[in-house]
């Protein structure tokens, strides 16, 4: 059984800083892409940032320079590092792995930032 778990939402206030992880066990296949999107109260689920197999990265504009999504392929674990935080970002955060089978989703973890 997969499971991705997420760990490292909270309340912090802007200009802050938190490290979002999660954790993928289960999982078979070889994983093509990880990423971290969000969903704010009344708006779609949009992509943050998600790393390739290879390595290549990309990130929603709102976020580029600030956030750094790295990965430990090993384990596996993707993480996202946000700095300078806004409450723009304030969302629920779901980490995503892609294989070559199947899109996996994590629970979500919410993060407020304060003004």
């Amino acid at each position: 059984q997969v499971q991705l778990v997420e760990s490292g939402g909270g309340l912090v206030q802007a200009g802050g800083s938190l490290r979002l992880s999660c954790a993928a066990s289960g999982i078979t296949g070889r994983i093509i892409v990880m990423g971290w999107y969000r969903q704010a109260p009344g708006k779609q689920r949009e992509l943050v940032a998600r790393i390739r197999s290879g390595g290549t990265t990309n990130y929603a504009d709102s976020v580029k320079g600030r956030f750094t999504i790295s990965r430990d392929i090993a384990k596996p674990t993707v993480y996202l590092q946000m700095d300078s935080l806004k409450p723009d970002d304030t969302a629920v955060y779901y980490c995503n792995f892609e294989t070559t089978w199947n899109d996996y989703w994590g629970q979500g973890t919410q993060v407020t930032v304060s003004s």
